[in-house]
């Protein structure tokens, strides 16, 4: 969809988007139509999103300021035992692969989403907050028909719902999940919703929810303490900036480590010349793959929370690992997500997450807890080894690319891992392809990890047939499109003030625009 327009939203929910544009036609900018859209997820993507969750903001405003919310989850101030935490294993399987994630108290790391909220509304915002927060309170209260998305992400979460009372009661209250075309109705969250706007975000932090959170993770195995919550601030950073062709990329910067892993998959890619690559042969898929695996091998040889973006982004740095490339080239031949746009010219691109959920509910409140802690790709030295009071490093790379200085290109992803790949896959699918935006979005993935790589259909047989992988990688192909690949949902502004926007279908994503 493609007209002259006023404001756009992609998510990976309707409800989510609609949300976002209802604040728009009331006269809010793109940061209420953000805060209204998160919001909303709470309540229409449950399972993969939270008030008790972590993210981050990226923030192009009118007047030109680049600021980067990061609200993401914080480790605990103190360790315990690891015999006293509540802590286990547990498999999703997405289909043709499966991954095992860590739940229980001992999982939840200090939330950080609805600071942010509050956060990213006073600073940006326009609108009253109570004004904002009414479609996700409006949805809470009165339920959403769950899609065939949300009916997937329960029945892959199974075990995690189950693990929790008061999840089954909200999920599965006649002791089978529910299905898709059913209501959904969330009255605890609602009403938690409520007293949030009401009494503040320190309802959250230091009242009774707080109370609640201490006093199950001093009783039942879980580090969060009242100290914890009490200092957990959300930080303004400034962007990581790159070029890529001509465009200006803006994205997430340290101690996360998506965007500069993004920024430097981009720096290797800038040197192949595309004119003699068609999109999806086999030297396209085997360059992707070099790619991922070089930008892997370079996180683990020369990038830490020590290293600045400058030094890891240096061309010298970058030239070991793009002559390796340039040598594999020649022999060949050749990680949910809301972006918004207004007409005003500010842009947001907002990534937020609650992991797979903790299986802990706050009791009464509605709200699942995170399990960042549990998190293999958040924990590279291993469980329980996280250094106290840390940001936790994330793949979430909330990016904007701008065009002679103005925002053109609002995108991002969800995914774990695969976020970082997902992005650079999409960036280059727009401007080295010039794709459409829905096509760019649209268009197979792979991702390479671990000597593994997984490749979606659509390309053609005989390219997959003739792949020649290095260092002895596997391929993979699978059935069918899949959430495993990410979730980009993205948004752009040409010069004449069209916007367009694109939803990711593999997470039931949706693009809406405000007509002028």
């Amino acid at each position: 969809m493609v007209q002259k327009t006023r404001g756009v939203v992609a998510a990976g929910h309707e409800k989510t988007a609609e949300a976002g544009i209802e604040i728009l036609k009331m006269g809010g900018n793109a940061f209420d139509a953000a805060v209204a859209a998160i919001l909303a997820a709470f309540v229409a993507e449950p399972m993969l999103t939270s008030i008790a969750g972590g993210g981050f903001l990226l923030a192009h405003t009118k007047n030109q300021q680049k600021i980067l919310f990061d609200f993401f989850t914080q480790t605990p101030q103190c360790k315990k035992p690891v015999d006293e935490i509540d802590f286990y294993p547990t498999n999703v399987n997405f289909g043709d692969a499966v991954q095992t994630f860590h739940i229980g108290l001992g999982s939840m790391a200090v939330p950080g989403n609805i600071r942010g909220v509050f956060e990213v509304h006073q600073k940006l915002g326009r609108l009253p907050l109570n004004v904002v927060a009414e479609p996700a309170i409006h949805y809470a209260e009165n339920g959403l028909e769950i899609n065939d998305f949300q009916a997937y992400c329960l029945q892959i979460l199974q075990p995690i719902i189950f693990a929790s009372a008061e999840a089954r009661k909200i999920y599965a209250p006649e002791g089978d999940l529910k299905k898709s075309g059913e209501m959904l109705v969330l009255k605890d969250l609602g009403a938690t919703l409520r007293d949030l706007v009401a009494k503040g975000v320190e309802y959250f932090y230091t009242g009774d929810i707080a109370t609640q959170i201490i006093r199950d993770c001093r009783q039942n195995g879980g580090y969060i303490t009242r100290e914890d919550l009490e200092n957990y601030r959300v930080i303004t950073r400034k962007p990581l900036t790159i070029n890529y062709r001509d465009y200006t990329i803006i994205t997430n910067p340290p101690p996360s480590a998506g965007g500069i892993l993004i920024a430097f998959s981009l720096g290797l890619l800038s040197r192949i010349n595309f004119a003699d690559i068609k999109f999806g042969d086999r030297y396209h898929l085997q360059m992707l793959a070099e790619v991922m695996h070089l930008t892997n091998q370079a996180r683990k040889e020369a990038y830490d929370s020590q290293v600045s973006p400058g030094e890891f982004l240096t061309d010298q740095n970058r030239q070991i690992y793009q002559q390796k490339l340039h040598n594999i080239v020649n022999k060949w031949g050749s990680t949910t997500h809301i972006s918004v746009m207004d007409g005003e010219g500010n842009a947001a691109s907002v990534t937020t997450s609650n992991g797979e959920g903790s299986g802990y509910m706050i009791p009464g409140t509605g709200i699942m807890m995170n399990n960042m802690l549990g998190e293999a790709d958040l924990n590279p030295h291993g469980f329980h080894q996280w250094q106290e009071n840390q940001r936790i490093s994330s793949m979430m790379a909330p990016t904007i690319l701008l065009k002679n200085g103005q925002p053109e290109i609002v995108l991002g992803s969800g995914g774990s891992n695969r976020i970082r790949t997902a992005i650079l896959q999409v960036i280059s699918n727009l401007i080295d392809w010039q794709m459409p935006i829905m096509d760019a979005v649209a268009s197979p993935r792979c991702h390479w990890e671990n000597y593994q790589f997984d490749i979606e259909p659509e390309f053609a047989l005989d390219t997959l047939a003739n792949l020649r992988l290095s260092n002895n990688t596997k391929s993979r192909l699978w059935q069918d499109k899949n959430m495993f690949f990410g979730g980009v949902h993205g948004v752009r502004k040409t010069a004449n003030g069209m916007m367009s926007g694109a939803g990711d279908r593999r997470r039931n994503g949706i693009a809406i625009i405000q007509q002028e």
